[in-house]
């Protein structure tokens, strides 16, 4: 079964579900092409099985991982990403906003740890940097900032995971974000 390109989260309480830490670790590896199953994530999130599957349950419920074919000895049916990447749309309600920033809080304290668990000697440490710019943009111009951003994202991906990719490749984590700072101007 061909898999989405996009799965785009909208609603508040399945944004909620992304802020777990034990959650977006094993969203990573899923949508990043990995089959697992409940105890290899529960391994990886350093949870027992039967927590993990309270977990995987629950962004089953919003639709956020799926279950995927059975494994080879039929004993345990292992979970997948229903799509290439996830998207998280802010909401401009009270607790989508809520949702929103507890789930970037757990994200974006992933990517710091990544940052601090890199080794002083890492070969690749020339590719690592964080930039931070401000720009002042007009409402449209920051909508399409954003979206050109995505679009570089999506041309390197080319449709590589962890299970297909070249020699030679190593994952490495992009982090974007687009934030509008002070007072919206007047009429907007």
């Amino acid at each position: 079964m061909a898999k989405k390109k996009r799965l785009v989260i909208t609603d508040p309480k399945a944004i909620r579900a992304l802020a777990h830490p034990a959650r977006q670790r094993v969203i990573d590896e899923l949508f990043n092409g990995k089959v697992l199953t409940a105890t290899e994530c529960a391994e990886l999130a350093g949870l027992t099985p039967s927590a993990m599957s309270y977990h995987l349950r629950a962004l089953e419920k919003w639709g956020i991982i799926q279950r995927a074919d059975e494994s080879a000895d039929g004993r345990e049916r292992p979970w997948q990403a229903p799509a290439a990447s996830l998207v998280i749309s802010s909401q401009s309600t009270s607790a989508g906003r809520l949702a929103s920033q507890a789930m970037i809080k757990t994200a974006m304290d992933g990517v710091l740890d990544q940052f601090v668990d890199m080794a002083a000697d890492d070969p690749w440490d020339d590719v690592s940097s964080m930039s931070r710019s401000r720009l002042w943009l007009t409402h449209d111009e920051a909508k399409r900032f954003n979206e050109e951003l995505i679009e570089v994202v999506d041309r390197y991906k080319k449709g590589r995971t962890i299970t297909s990719h070249p020699a030679g490749a190593r994952e490495i984590t992009s982090l974007i974000a687009v934030v509008p700072t002070g007072d919206p101007p007047e009429g907007s």
